[in-house]
């Protein structure tokens, strides 16, 4: 097989243009909100009891969207799914049981059926605890909220490694 300079520089160009065509296309697409991808490891009721509780502690207000717009729950699913720590698998199935246990034990509905004045009862409980599901929750909601896109860019506002105009608070070393 005999190949011609011409189709070799074509295919050359081809190769080297594919990476920055993908770029471009990711770029275009990065201000789109995202299909909602089915759970990687919690079931879809327990899905969309983590993704209620995450917007709960992040709501979204007038500074920037919340928890669910920055795809925490997916975020923390991805995480159990990816854990090799089947203990720590089966305490979030555990804490997540224990919210709606506790929801139904106070409100006699399912957290997820409770009004949103009901909802906010039963996490102010849980964060009453020393110690608990609640806590690691929280840090997690935490963990993913900030590390995302929104979080980063929208709600800290994190413009790159850029010059900050204004005094330096730090040590003066003269």
């Amino acid at each position: 097989m005999t190949v011609s300079r011409r189709d070799l520089l074509a295919a050359t160009a081809a190769a080297l243009a594919t990476p920055l065509v993908s770029e471009a296309a990711k770029a275009a697409g990065a201000g789109a909100p995202s299909e909602v991808q089915a759970p990687k490891f919690l079931t879809a009721s327990e899905f969309a009891l983590l993704d209620e509780l995450t917007e709960l502690i992040i709501p979204t207000d007038a500074q920037s969207p919340g928890a669910r717009a920055a795809g925490v729950a997916a975020y923390i699913d991805f995480r159990l799914s990816e854990s090799l720590e089947p203990d720590w698998q089966k305490a979030w199935r555990t804490g997540l049981a224990g919210v709606d246990a506790s929801s139904r034990e106070r409100h006699g509905k399912a957290f997820l059926q409770a009004t949103p004045d009901q909802r906010v009862a039963v996490l102010t409980e849980m964060s009453g605890a020393k110690e608990g599901f609640f806590h690691e929750l929280k840090a997690w909601t935490v963990r993913g909220y900030y590390t995302s896109k929104i979080g980063i860019h929208v709600d800290q506002q994190y413009k790159g490694n850029v010059y900050q105009r204004g005094e330096y608070a730090g040590y003066d070393a003269k």
